[in-house]
């Protein structure tokens, strides 16, 4: 029976109805998203910034200052990230604000910007695509909280890059056309992204191997564009920073392997994504086979699969090498419960055991991160609420407190360099961010039975903190975190660092940091006495 109203054409007032729906429901999708966002930028903005980014933004400065990357400051990643963090320097201070400000900023914006494009190249794929802004409010949700306090990292930088260029993939594999425009600025910005961390060139074979196996062989532009631009970025490293190639790779391999974990710890550390990734794959079999759905599913989990191998390819158990793995299971994930609970309720029929069991099966990972994104937000939020409680505030007010204008920390945690020589303004004593290189000049001459003479970390540690003759020190010997004395291994090196060492008091204990201050104007030692006789 049709229905209609008095003056009006029949079906107009469902329309309205329907145009009520799309409103709201676009409203409430923009709610999420603004309450997402809020979230992330109080938490960004109030509390210390990540050490790692802070870092990268103090390089990028030094660098654009006219220090030689590699050389006057010491750093083992690719340019590109430097590169990158000097656009929030160079902005910041053309309009007075600072680098930290801007970077969040332009991070989160990159983050949305990043997440709509997919939605929109998703529109019309698959069902549960149909609602842009439904589609757009999952994927930012997700790519803005996942990272958690690890937001700016290469990592996160990365799956934001190579997001669209999924997407691409997908409309093609499913028969849908892509503009060339979109094709080649998709696989630009794909190419771009791995870069930053160049063992992700893994995820861009491995999902176009899914799609071979997905839909058969078929050449594709998109592929060649990415991997092109990745060449060309080696090209120009080797022309104009060949001291990546000839300092930091040599000093990674020989040095970062003294914060490497070992297989079954990283397994144990990692074992919530791990059954993310196993979760995902398993589910692909419930789909039919020629449904976009499995498509949509492939890709996904294929490049978490190849992610996951490139976080233990690294070695490392730092969360944010997990952050490209989990966003993408995290998406397979919700995509999938999204299209099973539509295509329920089209067929019109009551839940079976085996609809509830598969649900139930790709709920439990998604609460295991839900729980895990919950645990590392709280400290953060904390923080933000009462940023005066975080170790990094209070040794900055220390620092101004005692007119401190150089410092240096003895710790691997660059939080007590970086953003502390940031925000307080400080000159940082030393080429390295922590003693890092340190700890792995002293595993490697545990394993080679002697340190490696090309990389004398023990000597330039010393002479940089002679050089540097840092006002304040701090030395971290919190049980539990750093198991090694670095002053005393370096007064054990070198004799001249032990008798500016013998200068320096203890006048505080913060948060279990010992913190020493110089007595005396200067570093220099008295002049060997010359023997006539």
């Amino acid at each position: 029976m049709s229905h209609s109203f008095p003056g009006l054409p029949d079906g107009l007032a469902p329309r309205q109805t329907s145009l009520r729906a799309s409103t709201r429901t676009t409203l409430i999708c923009g709610g999420v998203v603004l309450a997402a966002l809020a979230v992330v930028l109080f938490t960004l903005l109030r509390a210390p910034m990540k050490d790692d980014v802070a870092w990268l933004l103090w390089v990028a400065r030094q660098w654009l200052k006219g220090q030689r990357l590699y050389i006057d400051v010491v750093e083992v990643n690719p340019p590109l990230i430097v590169w990158i963090s000097a656009i929030p320097v160079l902005i910041g201070d053309a309009i007075g604000v600072s680098a930290k400000t801007v970077a969040v900023y332009l991070f989160a914006a990159s983050a949305l910007w990043s997440s709509w494009l997919s939605a929109r190249l998703l529109q019309g794929v698959a069902p549960a695509f149909q609602r842009v802004p439904v589609t757009f409010a999952v994927i930012a949700c997700v790519v803005l909280l996942m990272p958690g306090v690890e937001f700016g990292q290469r990592e996160h930088l990365m799956i934001m890059a190579v997001l669209p260029h999924l997407c691409v993939l997908i409309r093609a594999l499913e028969g849908h056309s892509n503009s060339f425009g979109m094709v080649a600025g998709s696989s630009i910005a794909a190419g771009l992204g791995v870069s930053l961390k160049p063992r992700y060139l893994l995820c861009l074979a491995t999902v176009e191997l899914v799609g071979w196996l997905q839909r058969g062989f078929k050449l594709r532009l998109s592929p060649f564009i990415a991997f092109g631009v990745a060449g060309l970025y080696v090209l120009a490293i080797l022309a104009f920073f060949p001291s990546f190639i000839d300092r930091a790779v040599p000093l990674a391999v020989t040095l970062y392997g003294g914060t490497d974990t070992s297989l079954p710890e990283l397994v144990l550390e990692s074992w919530r994504l791990l059954a993310g990734v196993g979760v995902a794959a398993l589910l692909i079999l419930a789909l039919p086979k020629d449904s976009p759905g499995r498509t949509v599913m492939a890709v996904l989990s294929g490049f978490a699969i190849a992610a996951t191998l490139a976080m233990f390819l690294d070695g490392k158990n730092w969360f944010y090498h997990r952050i490209p793995a989990t966003i993408a299971v995290v998406l397979a994930l919700l995509y999938w419960c999204a299209e099973a609970a539509m295509t329920r309720r089209k067929a019109g029929t009551r839940p079976d055991l085996r609809y509830v069991a598969l649900m139930v099966l790709a709920l439990v990972p998604l609460a295991m991160q839900a729980d895990k994104l919950g645990e590392r937000l709280h400290e953060r939020l904390a923080l933000a609420v009462e940023p005066d409680n975080s170790t990094e505030v209070k040794l900055e007010r220390l620092i101004r407190r005692e007119r401190v204008r150089t410092y240096v920390a003895f710790s691997e945690w660059i939080g007590l360099g970086f953003p502390v020589v940031d925000d307080t303004g400080v000159t940082w004593a030393s080429r390295f961010d922590s003693m890092w290189a340190l700890r792995g000049e002293l595993w490697r001459a545990r394993m080679d039975g002697k340190p490696p003479a090309e990389w004398p970390m023990r000597l330039w540690v010393a002479q940089d903190f002679i050089r540097g003759c840092p006002d304040l020190v701090v030395v971290d010997r919190r049980r539990g975190t750093e198991d090694i004395n670095y002053p005393s291994v370096l007064a054990q090196a070198d004799a001249e660092f032990a008798e500016v060492w013998a200068r320096y008091r203890q006048i505080a204990l913060l948060d279990g940091l010992q913190v020493f201050k110089r007595d005396g104007e200067g570093c220099a030692t008295a002049p060997p006495v010359e023997n006539n006789e």
